[in-house]
Parts: C-alpha cells; structure tokens; sequence
C-alpha cells in the first residue's frame, strides 16, 4: 500500500483535484505514437507484448481513436457512432466520447504499451485506492496508455469565426496481466473545458451533445438497441463531476475492473476509498457516496430486451492479427459481431507466394457494354446532378463527366470517403446441381463489411440450403468481387470501385477440375442507398462439386491480373484449394474467366492492366447459424509485380529493445538511436538515477501540522495526530467532523411525508416542502389542486394530500384530464356540445325557465325550441337559428318543419381520393422526410409507421398540423422556408414564407386564429403569420440568444416558447399579439428542447436535455413537477391523453412517457436511423370543436367559433366569460348571450343570433 499512499498524498499536496503530474507520464520523451490530426482519425492496430482480457474475452490488438476511444478492433466512420448512446456496435472504451478534432495544432493524442516500472506502480496504486482489497495482490506487468492533451471540439469554421479556446485534456491507462485488467480514467483538474460537442447533421440547429464517458461490449445482435454497457457519465452535471469526484478517494480518478464476463466493476464499492473533500457550499456532489454508482444516475449494467438470436460466432477461431480481424455485419439494421481467423488448430497461415492469374484463351462473350452518356453535347450545366454531392464536373469537347474530389473515391457518379468502413446488402438466388442433388434457393441475404484502410472485406450470404452451401466454399470469387471493387490502392493504381461506381455488372464462369462442373455467377450493382451502403444482387447457376460434411477448404493466397478498356474489365485465371477431413489433405483447382461491365467516363485514363494481390483468403461455413463466409485483404497495384520497399528500422525506444533501466526513460534519437534520460524525482545520467530527497531539500509543499515523507521519485505529506487534510491538500487542520443533522434528527422540519430535510455540510440544515405542499420547510400545507380546475371540463377533481386525481363524470371515458362521451361512436355535435356547456354553466340543473337546447339522436337541432317549460317556443334552422316569425306565447305551438331531410342515397367519395386515416396518429420530422406513426389508444402501431411525405433537400424541424384544414406546417432549416401541404393523396408541398429566415425551427399552429408562429434562432426573433404567410410581423426580436420550441393555447390565446440560453435558459410567455411578455420559468433548468401545451389538462410541459427532465407547470408557472428525470436526450415533445411522445436524439426515435407514473411504456426506432427534430400529434377532429372545411355561420371573419367558446364558457376572442341572460331584458332576445362588459366587445360585432 505504500504506492497507494504516495499517490494520495501527492494529490493532496496540490489541492482537491488531480493535478497535471498525476497523469501517467506521456508524450515524445517516453516513446509516445502520435496519432495523425484530424476529425475521425484511427492509429494502426498495436499488436500488444502479451494479449489482455477484455470483457472476458483476449485482445491482441489495440486501437486508438480521435474521438475519445479505444477499441480492439478498427473502427466504422464516426457518424455510426459519435452521436449515439450506449451500447456502440463494436468494443468500446471511452473517457470521453464525442466529435474531437486536432486538426490545426489543436492538441495531440499519444498513446503507447508500456512495462517500465514507474507507469505500473502509479497504476497499481490508484487500482488498489480503488479495490483495496480485491486488488491488493494484482501485479500488472503491461499497461497501455492513451492521453489526449489539449484536443478540441469539431467546429465548423468560417472565415467570420475563430476556432474555440476550450481545450480538453485526459487520459485512459489499460493495467493487465495474463489473468485480469483494469482501466484507469484521469481527469485532471481543468482538464475539461468543454462537455460536449455539436452533431455534424444539425445544420445550423443549436445542439450539443454531451459526451459519453464508460464501457461498451459490442457484441449483441442489435447493438444500436441492446446490448451490454456501463454508463459512468452522460448529462452535463455527470460530467462537471469528473474532476473533482472519484470512485478511489483521489479526484479525477476512476477505476473500472474490466476483465469480467459478465459486467464492469467500478471502483469503490468495497467500501475502504478515502474520502474525498468536500466541495464548496451551493455546488453538491452527486455519485460520490460510496463512489460506486455511475454519475449519470443510470444502472450501472444495463441489458435491454434482446430483439434476436445473438451474433454468430466462429467456433474454433481464435483473434488473431489485425489485418486478419475486423466486425462484419450480416444484417446491418439488426446485429453487428467481431470475428478473425487463423490457420488450421490455432496457428498462423504460413505466408506462400499466391498464383498468379494465366490468361485463358477463348474468353467467354462479353455482356453488352454500357457507354457513359456524354453524347448531344451533354455539359455540366445540364447534368451536374447526375455527379455525386462530393464530386466536380467538367466539360469536354463530347460531353462531360464526373470526377469524385479529394479525400473521395469513385468514379464521380458515386463517391465514397478514403479509408472508410463501408458496407454493402444484397439478394442471392440459385438454381445449383451438387452431386445428384438439386437446390434452388430465392433471394436470401447477402452482407458484406469492408474495410476500406487496408483493403480487408468480409461476406456473409444467410439461408442457402445444403448441400448448395457447403459446396459453395471453394467459390470464393463471389466474396472475391468486393475485395477488388475495394482493394488497398498502391500509388498509381484504382481499385474497382475508382473506375465503376456502385453501378455495373460482373459474369462470372468456373470450371472445376477434375470433374468439369461449370457454374456461372451474375452479380449486378444497383447504385448506394441510404448510408451510402451499396446495393447488389447476384445469380449462381450451374453445377458444383458435392463436398461431404465436416470438412475444411483453405485458399492459398493468389495474385490475379485485371485488363482494362473504357467500359469492361476482364480478369482469368486458375486457382487451387484445399480440402481436409481430418488428416486427410486433397488440393483441386478451378478456372475462372469474368468480366465487369460499366457505364465509364469516356476521357478518362484506366490502366491498361493491374494486378491484384490477395494476401489472405479464407472460407467456412457456420452449421449452427447456417452462414457462408469469405474474407479476403488484398491490394492492387501494377502488374509488373513490384515489391515495397523494406520498413526502415524502428527505435529502441518503440520496441522495448532500449537498455535503459528503471527508473530512466528511453528518448529516441535518429534512426535506431536513442539516450537514457533520468525521471522526475530522479538524479543522474540515465544510466544511473539516484533518488532525490524532496523532504530534506527543501522541494516539499507540505503545510502546517503536516509530516514530510520521502519515496522514491517522490514524497507525501500526513498530517500529524489529531489533524486532517485541509481542503486545498497542502495544508491540516484540527478534526471536527460536522455531524449531519438530518440524519441525527435534528432539525425543525416538517414531517417527513411533507417536508424533506436537506444538510448544508457546515452542521446546519435547511428544510422545504414536498411538492404538493406549500410552506416554509417548517410547516407545510397541503396545495388545494383542485383550485386551479386541472381536470377537463367533464371531469371531477378530488383533492389528496399532496396531490390530486381527476375523473371523468358519468358518461364519459378517459383519464380525466381528456373525458369523451361514451359510448356514442361520433363527435357530440354542435347541438349536444352547446347542450352540455349550458348544463355545465347550471351546475347541472337548469330551472324550469332557462333554456336548453333540444337535440334528436342524430345530434341535430330538433325543428321546435321552447325556453323551458315557460311556454315560449320558436321554430330554428339546421344551424339552430331562429326563423323569424316563428315565436309563439304559452298555450300555442308554432308549426315547425324539419330542417335536415334524410338522403334517400348516401354519397360516395370520388374513387381516385383517399380520404383521411380516422384515428389519431404522430407525425414526426427525420431530416427529408416527414414520418406518419398512428396511434392505437396511446400504444405505437410501429408496424403501421411509414414515411408520409419526402422533402429532398431539407431539413425538416419544427411541425404542426391545422385541424381545421387538415393541413402540416414545417420549418426548414436548409431552405430556409417554412412550407405547408395537405393530407389529401395528391396535394403538392407549398412553400408561405420564403424570404427573412436564417434558422426556422420550432412552429406553432393556431387553428382558431388562423396563424402560425415560429422562433429563429439564426435571427433570435419569435414572428407570427397569417396561414397563408400574410400579415407577417415580428412579436420579439429583444432578449432572445436561442430560441427553440413554441407552443400556443388558441383558447386562452397564449403564447410560450423556450430560450436554450446555454448561461440563462428561460420559458417565457404572452398573449398571441404579443402583450404581458414575461418569464415563466428560468431555474432548475438547462436545455429545454421540446415545449408542449396540453388542451386537455391545461398543462405546459416541457422536456430539458441537460437537466433530463420532463416538466409540467399551469400556465401561470404554479405547480411545476417533474414528471421523469431519466431523460436521453430529447428534441421535441406532443402530449396526447395520458401520454407524452418525445423525439430522442440518443436513440433516434419516439418514446412514449406515461403522464401519471413518469415510466417510459414504447419506443418507435425508424428503420433508417437519423436525428428525429418535430413532433406533433393529428385528431380526427380539432380539440374542443368538430373541424369544417368551408366557414361555417356560427365562425366570424377572424375565425373565431362560439361553440367552442361556450364549450369553456370563455370567448377565444374577447377573452371574457359569456353567460346567458335573463328574459326580463327587453333589450335582447331570451336566451342570447352577453359579456360582462359589453355584446361588441366580440371581434366582429355582435354575437350572431341564433335563438335562445
């Protein structure tokens, strides 16, 4: 322990925070590789001294990478990960996940396997501060170290910005002997200046993600879905916590036990961690006690449902080298695992010269040739589009063509980025003849994984029936195609893809010997789809030889030359392979003649021959996942079969071969040159180091009442007896531990089931009321809920201790804050909806002379009215106006008619027009396209969910639907536009404001006012329009840094919207026309992304990114409570019923949150997974009033309906109570309605009559 005690001590000695110096030594001077700058760069695989455990399985190779990880294996490009939370779907770890970047000089990354003695006792030491007991006899004899030092955010740059000065500085240490490994994350203090960065996908839309700080597997069968993971910290307060926390008592340490099956073991939790120092008053610790649970309050371990069978591995391989293993993908949008091979019983294949490719003579025909349309003097002015967005076209004399630009390949037409991981679907069909037997097989899958950095692809081909399958393992040039369309390209030479872009077609004819069965194989090219992954389908048809079970086939590596024209490829040659059953050995061989035909540029210079080399060839089939694999790594270059030159010679330093000796360091020098340079903390000339005696020099920091003890290479300071460490490390001070008055009971506060007592740290306690309670801490009140009229009209509110329920009146169905009329299968109708608002405006009972309108069971105004049962009735139209002259006195009944005859023949919609879905159902905003998911009560019918309108080009945010004309409303960012279009088939996108918009993102629909709102945050102004885009004006455009979400409350003609002000976010208010602005909520909250009002409970609610709640509060920003408060990272938010449906930038789909338990109940994960924005929820009808398509009598000019305001007995445009008057008034008809002030106070004069 004394290893332990020197790194606390040295900690201490500079404050409660880790100093630069307690990372483990890195850079040049100890050996340090230096990854290439850039965005999304990767290290060479460094094949290890001696292989580690990992997750329970060994690791030859580590990777390191740019953005804040490490893996075993290479990884895919960044947008397949960087975004997205835990679990990834390839072996992770990550002291800090995100979109880094060093280009420019912005920082470095080192990274290097180290077995010197110095790096492994500090290791060993913060390992067993972390597990004192578990780990007190481990003894680590390698340690591989990766540091980022001062790296920076990716930032798009322009020549008006100026990169940002916050730079992060970290370290990863992986400690481990043949049978057990722990990781070391190091935070030092100021080490963390930023926490999160910005997608590269959300245009000029304000986000920031944070990081992701912990551990992934990587190896279930969906691992965007499910999968193992530990989740140390992924909200910006865990991250805050990194510095000055720890799970091993020293701040900005963290221990991980990582060489289990099963899970990581955090440091910690056997209990003997030294305490950290406590933080200052006002800036709480959350996760440090015990420092054994993970910052972001997430269960350390999770393992979410499994949507599959797990992913195939490969019995009786073991890792092996790195160009050797790599992740494939046998479906890509289901599960992704990692496999390797190596030669027969575990040894590695002995390196032979391949065969090189003989040319057959008699070629079989060629297949049509296609020729690249440049013909009727085709320009780019004409056809740029037909280029790929990453290529430049230019102009010849007979046409034009398409080049890909630099850091892209391809043949211009499509274009792919250098050195990437790609992947590639397609279908494979058979009609085989295999011995006497014969297989037909139709459209089973096919999925390749290529690694695109050196030249490495892997197929898988699922579902072909045996005996067909088995017999297809010698057929390697089916898998053999991708290995030239992405060979490693030498200088001077193009690989396949380079010359034919993701469109061609490949025929292909083997001859096996001695037998002479003859296949043929068509393998055709269909274009990228979305992630750029290729498309393809392919034919086999012929006979193969029948090949018994149990058996191997091993390819000797080959060498094969390719001959070029304009518009073909043509390639033949003779290869051998190997059958083994057991010990016994028989090698055959097949011929092979194909060509590749494709669409080429006419001006452009193809080799006229090149040679591919295959270095590595393997095959074998999984009986038990019924799976065929090929991998081959190959590259191609001249055909003149020139050889690299030799490697020059590596350092001492690099390859551990130095003869410097503990604790001196080796710093290379030129060539296999190198000096021996003495440790801090040490004297001497390298060869020999002497350690110096800080304590008796003088050189300590130790403060008052402190006792200074020397160790090698350096010295820890104790406190004398009866003192403790001080809260800046260096200095003691008496022991008078604060005792914590909550816990000793002694405090004022209220009882527990209304108050909560909460420790201030100094001895003292402050108390405060449970929500639901009002008060001083002190003594507490129940809040009388029911005050503020929560519940819908219809519904009963009942008051509870600290809380209250709502529920629905006999009649209706629902939850209480929505109640509908059961069991009626229509809407109530205009008659009944007034019906029920004036009973509800009497209490229920109605005296005998106030009226009440009479309806028949259709709904309808019946043709007589009487004002109770006062005598007085009068005949009405169908509208439920009075016809004039109609009015009688008690004793006589006028003669009415009816207004509304039945059709004899119901009319038919047209046959070409769908009309709308019933039902209610989601419309989400992903990207280009608006998605339609329909609801089933509150359930997702995700297997109804389609794509409901495609937007090529933009960049769909802010969404709302008008239920009176059953149109959607959007922003796009990318167009700049805000757009509408109809639900009818047919109905064309149009675009109502064109002009004056920088960042249009949220959007709010108004359907009584007929108007829309929306925020920009480019602009920072929050404008309303007419529908039509007329009549725009600015509301605000002060006091505004980002505004996003925007809801309105046409009743009530509120308007709210949220400022994501990273320094002061806010929630702010006011009417529709802009009056009585002010702030609603500004504390207790952080990104707030998504904004909805609930008509039904009159809530507004909330979802806060940073802070990961869901919030609810009335409108006047009384009785906020939060709702969840596990959050991933929400953008958008609709409440429907008893639900709230939210986008989810982390999991890149909508998920559903009860409203009474806070508990997430479904999620909906698009097929096609990008970044979700808008949400918004579309009724059958409008809420509160039955839509009309055409105006109706009782709606005034500036669309104001008064059914619907006497539904809530309040006027949506005069914002005054109606209340009918008495007939004692001569001055108005009986039974009209006036306001409390005057009748015209109604926008369009006076109330329109319509009887009493």
């Amino acid at each position: 322990m004394r290893a332990v005690a020197a790194v606390l001590a040295a900690v201490l000695a500079v404050g409660a925070a880790l100093p630069r110096p307690g990372l483990l030594p890195h850079g040049p001077a100890r050996g340090d590789a230096r990854l290439r700058p850039g965005d999304d760069e990767s290290s060479p695989g460094v094949l290890l001294r001696r292989a580690l455990r990992l997750y329970g399985r060994a690791a030859r190779r580590l990777y390191v990478g740019t953005n804040g990880v490490i893996s075993t294996q290479d990884f895919p490009r960044e947008t397949q990960y960087v975004d997205d939370d835990f679990p990834t779907d390839f072996p992770v770890i990550a002291p800090f996940l995100a979109d880094l970047d060093t280009s420019g000089d912005r920082g470095n990354i080192y990274y290097r396997q180290d077995d010197s003695r110095d790096v492994l006792e500090q290791a060993v030491g913060y390992i067993q501060a972390g597990f004192p007991r578990s780990a007190g006899s481990f003894v680590p004899t390698n340690a591989f170290i990766a540091t980022w030092e001062d790296v920076g955010a990716y930032q798009e740059l322009s020549q008006d910005t100026e990169p940002s000065l916050k730079l992060n500085t970290f370290q990863a240490v992986i400690a481990y002997n043949d049978e057990d490994t722990y990781t070391i994350f190091l935070y030092p203090n100021g080490g963390l200046q930023f926490l999160g960065t910005r997608p590269k996908e959300s245009y000029n839309v304000q986000l920031e993600l944070p990081a992701r700080v912990g551990f992934s597997w990587g190896d279930s069968d969906d691992p965007k879905r499910d999968g193992l993971f530990h989740s140390l910290a992924s909200s910006e307060q865990a991250l805050r916590s990194l510095e000055r926390e720890s799970n091993t008592g020293i701040p900005g340490v963290w221990v991980f036990h990582v060489g289990g099956v099963e899970h990581v073991e955090p440091g910690g939790s056997e209990g003997a961690a030294p305490a950290v120092p406590q933080s200052p008053p006002g800036h709480p610790n959350p996760g440090t006690t015990g420092y054994s649970r993970p910052l972001s309050g997430h269960t350390s371990m999770a393992q979410r449902p499994s949507h599959g069978s797990r992913s195939p591995v490969l019995l009786g391989f073991v890792p092996s080298r790195r160009d050797a293993q790599q992740s494939y993908s046998a479906n890509p949008s289901s599960y992704t695992g990692s496999w390797c091979f190596w030669g027969q019983e575990g040894k590695a294949p002995i390196h032979h010269e391949g065969w090189l490719c003989h040319r057959i003579p008699n070629l079989f025909p060629l297949s049509p040739v296609f020729t690249y349309s440049a013909a009727s003097k085709e320009t780019c002015a004409q056809h740029h589009g037909r280029c790929s967005p990453h290529a430049f076209c230019t102009d010849y004399a007979a046409g034009f063509c398409c080049h890909c630009r630099a850091t892209f390949y391809g043949n211009g037409r499509q274009c792919l980025p250098e050195g990437a991981v790609h992947r590639l679907n397609g279908k494979v069909s058979g009609s085989l003849r295999v011995g006497r037997a014969s297989v037909r097989f139709q459209d089973v899958d096919l999925h390749a994984y290529i690694v695109g950095s050196d030249g490495r692809a892997y197929t898988a081909i699922s579902g072909v029936p045996q005996p067909a399958a088995r017999a297809l393992l010698p057929l390697l040039p089916v898998g053999g195609l991708f290995t030239w369309l992405f060979a490693l390209e030498e200088p001077g030479s193009e690989n396949g893809f380079s010359i034919t872009g993701a469109e061609f077609t490949q025929n292909l004819e083997v001859t096996f010997y001695p037998g002479g069965e003859t296949v043929q194989v068509t393998q055709t090219a269909e274009g990228l789809g979305p992630d750029n992954y290729l498309s393809l389908r392919t034919h086999i048809q012929g006979e193969l030889p029948f090949l018994p079970e149990n058996v191997t086939v091993r390819i000797t590596p080959y060498k094969e030359l390719y001959s070029y024209s304009s518009s073909a490829v043509t390639s033949s040659g003779q290869r051998e392979y190997t059958v083994a059953a057991g010990t016994a050995n028989q090698t055959l061989s097949y011929r092979l003649r194909q060509n590749i035909t494709f669409s080429g540029c006419p001006h452009s210079r193809l080799p006229a021959r090149q040679q591919l080399s295959v270095a590595r060839a393997f095959a074998l089939f999984d009986s038990h996942e019924h799976v065929l694999r090929y991998a081959l790594a190959a590259r191609i270059g001249p055909a003149r079969g020139e050889h690299d030159a030799e490697n020059p010679g590596v350092s001492p330093c690099h390859d551990g071969t130095h003869t410097c000796e503990a604790p001196a360091r080796c710093r290379p020098g030129v060539g296999t040159e190198y000096t021996c340079e003495c440790t801090t903390g040490y004297r001497g000339d390298g060869r020999g180091c002497r350690d110096v005696d800080e304590c008796s020099e003088g050189l300590s920091q130790c403060g008052p009442f402190s006792v200074c003890l020397n160790v090698p290479g350096s010295y820890r300071c104790e406190c004398r007896g009866g003192y403790r460490p001080a809260g800046d490390g260096q200095a003691c001070v008496p022991l008078a531990p604060a005792s914590d008055p909550c816990e000793a009971g002694r405090h004022p506060c209220a009882p527990g089931d209304r108050a909560r007592c909460l420790s201030r740290g100094d001895g003292r306690a402050t108390c405060e009321c449970l929500p639901g309670y009002t008060g001083d801490g002190i003594h507490c009140s129940d809040v009388d809920e029911c005050a503020e009229s929560p519940c819908h009209p219809a519904a009963t509110c009942y008051n509870t201790p600290g809380s209250f329920s709502c529920r629905c009146q006999p009649g209706y169905v629902g939850d209480g804050f929505q109640c509908t009329y059961e069991p009626t299968e229509r809407p109530p109708s205009m008659c009944e909806r007034w019906r029920q608002s004036l009973l509800e405006h009497y209490g229920g009972s109605p005296r005998g002379d106030q009226y009440v309108p009479q309806c028949d069971a259709s709904g309808d105004f019946t043709p007589l009215q009487c004002h109770g049962d006062s005598g007085y009735c009068w005949c009405v139209e169908q509208s439920g106006r009075e016809i004039p002259g109609t009015r009688s006195e008690p004793g006589t009944t006028p003669p009415c008619l009816p207004s509304v005859a039945p059709p004899s023949v119901r009319p038919e919609p047209r046959p070409d027009v769908s009309p709308p879905a019933t039902g209610t159902f989601l419309l989400y905003a992903q990207g280009q396209q608006i998605g339609y998911l329909p609801l089933n009560g509150t359930r997702l019918q995700k297997e109804a969910a389609k794509t409901l309108l495609s937007l090529h080009g933009s960049i769909v945010v802010g969404i709302d639907y008008d239920c009176r004309e059953k149109m959607i409303y959007w922003t796009d960012v990318a167009g700049r536009t805000i757009s509408r279009a109809g639900l009818e088939p047919g109905s064309e996108p149009e675009t109502i404001i064109s002009s004056g918009l920088i960042s249009p993102e949220g959007l709010a629909v108004d359907h009584l006012r007929r108007a829309v709102f929306w925020t920009d945050s480019g602009l920072d102004r929050i404008e309303r329009a007419r529908l039509d885009g007329s009549e725009r004006r600015v509301l605000f455009d002060t006091e505004l840094v980002n505004p996003r979400a925007i809801a309105v409350d046409p009743v009530r003609g509120n308007l709210y919207w949220t400022d994501w002000n990273r320094e002061a976010p806010k929630i702010e208010t006011s009417t529709v026309n802009g009056a009585n602005r002010r702030v609603l909520v500004h504390t207790d909250i952080g990104l707030p992304n998504g904004l909805t009002f609930d008509p039904f409970s009159k809530l507004l609610c909330w979802a806060d990114a940073g802070t990961k709640h869901l919030e609810c509060t009335f409108p006047d920003g009384t009785g906020r409570r939060v709702i969840q408060s596990n959050l991933n990272y929400p953008f958008s938010i609709i409440s429907y019923a008893n639900h709230f449906y939210h986008t989810d930038w982390r999991r890149d789909g909508v998920i559903a949150v009860n409203k009474e338990t806070g508990s997430f109940t479904d999620e909906y994960l698009p097929e096609q997974r990008s970044h979700l924005y808008g949400i918004t929820a579309v009724y059958p009808y409008c809420p509160g009033g039955k839509t009309h398509p055409k105006p109706h009598p009782l709606v005034n000019s500036d669309g104001c309906w008064l059914p619907d305001a006497l539904k809530t007995s309040i006027s949506p445009c005069s914002q005054e109570i109606a209340t009918p008057i008495s007939r004692k008034q001569q001055s108005l008809h009986p039974g009209e309605f006036q306001t409390h002030r005057t009748v015209t106070a109604y926008k369009g004069g006076k109330v329109p009559h319509r009887g009493p």
